[in-house]
């Protein structure tokens, strides 16, 4: 089962909700299951320390699939420099006990954060694919054969208008 999952802030009122939709194939177009979550205190945004607003938030909605996943798909990087500085993709894999794998998938560039471009559409613009517990040009592909003709695939579309509440697609 392939998970995604992404969250969205409300800063005014320290909350949050996570998003989590599955899917059986990279090629599906919608969701076969769904799960959203309100978060009350998260942290505030810190640049570079991302994850400790965020992981919680993901091991939270992660929480309620009881699907055995076979990877997770994050929006941002897993690695955040050339040295291998743990971002939230790895630092989610390591949250898991390294037992399942990260994808991380970006839309914009962080320093020197590694990762594949990957162009899919028509877009000019790539979307930048890191990995951990999965090898990158592996994640990339799977990224790229995603469903949907836009830079940005349908399902991560769908979970991040699930975690912004503007969605109801797929199974709940």
């Amino acid at each position: 089962m392939i998970a995604c999952v992404d969250v969205q802030y409300d800063d005014f009122h320290h909350t949050a909700k996570a998003a989590l939709l599955q899917a059986s194939r990279w090629t599906d177009s919608a969701p076969n299951w769904q799960s959203v979550v309100e978060v009350q205190e998260v942290a505030p945004y810190e640049p570079g320390r991302f994850f400790l607003r965020e992981l919680p938030c993901l091991l939270k909605v992660l929480a309620t699939s009881s699907n055995v996943l076979e990877v997770i798909v994050v929006d941002g990087y897993v690695w955040l420099d050339r040295d291998q500085r743990p971002g939230l993709g790895a630092k989610l894999f390591e949250s898991l006990g390294e037992i399942c794998p990260v994808i991380g998938v970006a839309k914009s560039r962080f320093y020197d954060a590694p990762g594949t471009d990957v162009f899919r559409g028509n877009s000019r613009q790539p979307l930048i694919v890191s990995s951990v517990g999965i090898d990158e040009s592996t994640a990339a592909e799977s990224i790229k054969s995603m469903h949907g003709p836009f830079r940005v695939p349908t399902l991560l579309r769908i979970v991040d208008q699930l975690a912004r509440g503007i969605a109801g697609t797929g199974k709940e």
